[in-house]
């Protein structure tokens, strides 16, 4: 009589079904920030911002007129020379201050070097950090409460305990300065002021759309403290 080998049952291992897929969620959960549709969107938009603010700009042969400059007769004049300028000139004046807050920067490394690091840690420690991505610094894990106090605390002391504050109020009055001195002793009875630029509200009215979409960026994340 014949022997029969005995039926060979097949063996399945559950793990090794679960284990790419737990890669794969770990490879999802370990997103960079700067992948996220959160950044992304920010820059985007702000990207937009920049091109809508940048079609807004005037002629810098406008800017320079000398045909158009006079001094004004009183300080009321000057005052309302100032506003009408502002709202015709305002992306060129924007320019300006830019120009000189970089320059200012560029000619200050170290300080240029603070300032980045501090946005950076902003935008990727707590604004566009995964919810499923807890701090982890020295093997200890913070919360979004911690993180939050200790970017604050870092802010204070880069702005006020280095040389960031006096780079950053030095140029932006300086160019202050120049933009209100161009607005006083520029004569805007040529300029042509539709209602749209009249109504403008500030120097960043068409960053708007990017404040508010890093704004909505960051609802999540301050709802999780």
């Amino acid at each position: 009589m014949a022997s029969s080998s005995p039926a060979i049952l097949p063996i399945s291992n559950p793990q090794s079904g679960t284990v790419p897929a737990a890669a794969s969620g770990g490879s999802v959960q370990s997103q960079a920030p700067v992948t996220t549709p959160a950044f992304r969107a920010f820059i985007n938009h702000l990207t937009e911002s920049l091109r809508h603010g940048l079609s807004q700009q005037r002629s810098w042969a406008e800017v320079a007129d000398r045909t158009a400059f006079s001094k004004p007769e009183s300080f009321s004049e000057a005052t309302l020379r100032i506003r009408k300028n502002y709202s015709y000139f305002r992306v060129n004046y924007l320019a300006v201050v830019a120009l000189i807050l970089g320059f200012s920067l560029v000619s200050h490394p170290f300080s240029l070097l603070l300032l980045v690091g501090l946005l950076s840690s902003w935008l990727f420690l707590y604004l566009f950090r995964p919810s499923d991505q807890p701090l982890v610094l020295f093997g200890r894990t913070f919360k979004d409460s911690e993180t939050l106090i200790l970017l604050v605390l870092l802010s204070v002391f880069v702005v006020f305990l280095t040389s960031v504050g006096s780079v950053l109020v030095s140029a932006l009055m300086v160019g202050v300065g120049l933009v209100c001195a161009h607005g006083a002793f520029r004569v805007p009875e040529d300029l042509f002021l539709d209602e749209q630029v009249t109504e403008s509200t500030g120097f960043l009215s068409f960053f708007s759309s990017a404040a508010s979409s890093a704004a909505a960026a960051a609802v999540p994340v301050a709802a999780r403290t």
